[in-house]
């Protein structure tokens, strides 16, 4: 029996209607950010961003003033690890905070943390005050990357986000290279609490801006009320945010108590802490598989090879990235004897070059469409560039020194936000915020991760090599004199023969850092290979699904006037 199918019902009809409930029009992004208001929009974002990543390494050549003024040398270790515990702890979470309340908002407020974490540690009168401030700015951190860049993906067209993106992602990131060189001129010239209180207008200018511009959101949001707080706190996954918390504070208590040799690695304290994290890991694990998509990490985000392999892939660079940073200046004032100042000078090569390069190539991947060729070459480059630092001696020339270093940053550069393009081509709107804090998370415990184990290599190196190179020193004097020109000199002042001993043993210590480097590198060259093969030019999801759906009812309508 042939039905006819009524004026009303027509293709053209049964298409509309069916693409209405696909992408229903509370969930239709706003408009875009465009001209001068995106331009506030992106520099107010990256100056806070920046900010929050210079605190990483700000830290490191101001310490020495720290720890004479408070008398706590034991407790640097807690300096550091604070910032990084508090940010990897509340990271997860951060992101769902951005998918259900307003993004500007919940930016702002995380930014205020920051800023009332870095003047507590700027007005600090004792040891304990200075490491309370830093996890609280630790816990602003953890919000302020994953709105800054969740923000900016939700305010540009698609086909713009790499330059966007790479311009946010790269200048901020320059955060981490200059830390040391601002923290030794600030300390040297005015004070060590003004590594914190340069936080202060700066982040409070930011601040002010962002509360006058509009900040578009990807999705439909509730007004903020107390109704909307207690509807979200049962999505929030508190309990998976309770049970994080263990393992990640264990492991990292280990890792800092083992480098810093506090215990021995093989003592009971450091066993006993792996072993209870990877106990409590397992209960987290557990949980998170039973919360579904509903838990701290939702599963059918993190199952997404093109997710998991961009966030791995990501977290290698910014692990790179940081441990080059840290020990290129130890070069520079151990072995060719620079102040913290012309250090910080001397790493300007690598720093210019990788600005340069993550702006261009984020500008070329919108016009050219796919990142999976940026990240396969830079990886490549990469390892290129940390095996030709390895070569670093105390004979290295200028030119070697500075062309090494910008094939390193240049490498560096070009993939540098291709692990954020790959993720928001992955993820849905609602999702994207969560995504985000999964890769800023990872980011954040994996750099921690491997800036220890560089530590553990350095340390080990300098121990064993420094009795073949320099008999006269003791490995332990060698341990404790740290990196300055100063100290590495003032260990032979009584065996001046042995000073070129010292400055190989320093070099070599180092090269086996930039032969771990290069590991990474090839790992992620191989991680690069599961990014997907997308181009960022496409037409969002919501386009693709309409177009699926208008495919299948004109699929549907030839197989009727076929039967018929």
């Amino acid at each position: 029996m042939v039905t006819q199918t009524p004026p009303s019902e027509d293709p053209t009809t049964t298409t509309t209607s069916t693409i209405t409930s696909v992408v229903p029009k509370d969930n239709v992004a706003e408009p875009k950010v465009k001209g001068l208001k995106l331009f506030i929009l992106l520099a107010s974002t990256t100056l806070v961003t920046f900010l929050a990543l210079l605190d990483t390494s700000i830290l490191g050549t101001a310490i020495p003033a720290i720890t004479t003024q408070f008398h706590s040398l034991p407790d640097v270790g807690w300096y550091v690890g604070s910032y990084q515990l508090a940010s990897a702890i509340l990271q997860p979470i951060s992101g769902k905070l951005y998918t259900h309340f307003h993004s500007k908002g919940v930016f702002i407020a995380f930014v205020a943390i920051f800023e009332l974490g870095s003047l507590v540690c700027g007005a600090a009168p004792s040891s304990m005050a200075f490491i309370i401030g830093r996890a609280i700015a630790g816990l602003g951190l953890s919000g302020v990357v994953t709105g800054a860049l969740s923000i900016i993906a939700t305010s540009v067209e698609r086909e713009k986000s790499p330059l966007y993106t790479g311009i946010l992602f790269g200048v901020s990131q320059m955060g981490v290279v200059v830390g040391p060189l601002l923290g030794g001129a600030l300390t040297e010239h005015v004070s060590w609490r003004w590594c914190f209180y340069i936080n202060l207008p700066i982040g409070g200018l930011a601040i002010a801006i962002f509360a006058f511009i509009r900040v578009p959101e990807n999705m439909k949001k509730e007004p903020f009320s107390m109704q909307l707080i207690r509807k979200v706190i049962p999505e929030l996954d508190l309990t998976g945010f309770v049970l994080f918390v263990p393992p990640a504070v264990m492991l990292l208590l280990a890792l800092q108590y083992g480098s810093g040799n506090t215990f021995a690695w093989d003592s009971a304290t450091i066993i006993g802490l792996f072993v209870g994290a990877a106990v409590s890991a397992v209960v987290f694990i557990l949980w998170e598989r039973r919360k579904g998509d509903k838990a701290m990490l939702p599963g059918s985000l993190i199952k997404q090879r093109r997710v998991w392999t961009a966030c791995l892939y990501g977290t290698l660079g910014v692990c790179c990235m940081i441990t080059a940073s840290n020990f290129l200046p130890t070069y520079f004032q151990a072995v060719r004897g620079d102040s913290p100042t012309m250090s910080g000078v001397h790493v300007l090569p690598s720093i210019l070059s990788q600005l340069i390069a993550v702006i261009l190539s984020g500008g070329l991947m919108g016009k050219l469409g796919y990142y999976l060729p940026w990240a396969f070459t830079s990886a490549i480059i990469s390892a290129i560039g940390h095996g030709l630092i390895s070569t670093f001696s105390p004979t290295t020339t200028v030119a070697q020194w500075i062309g090494y270093q910008i094939i390193l940053g240049a490498g560096r550069g070009i993939g540098m936000q291709t692990s954020l393009i790959a993720v928001q081509t992955a993820s849905s709107p609602a999702q994207l915020p969560v995504a985000m804090a999964f890769l800023v998370f990872l980011q954040n415990f994996g750099t921690a991760i491997g800036v220890v184990l560089s530590n553990t290599i350095f340390a080990q190196t300098l121990t064993k090599v420094i009795r073949e190179y320099a008999p006269s020193v003791s490995p332990q004097a060698a341990l404790d004199a740290g990196s300055g020109a100063d100290a590495v000199r003032h260990l032979v002042q009584d065996h001046k023969e042995d000073l070129n001993g010292v400055l190989l043993a320093f070099s070599e210590s180092l090269r086996n850092i930039f032969y771990f480097l290069i590991g990474l590198s090839c790992v992620g060259l191989v991680l690069s290979l599961g990014m997907g093969w997308v181009d960022v030019r496409k037409k969002p999801d919501e386009k693709k699904g309409t177009e699926d759906v208008e495919h299948q009812t004109e699929t549907l309508a030839t197989k009727e006037e076929k039967s018929s």
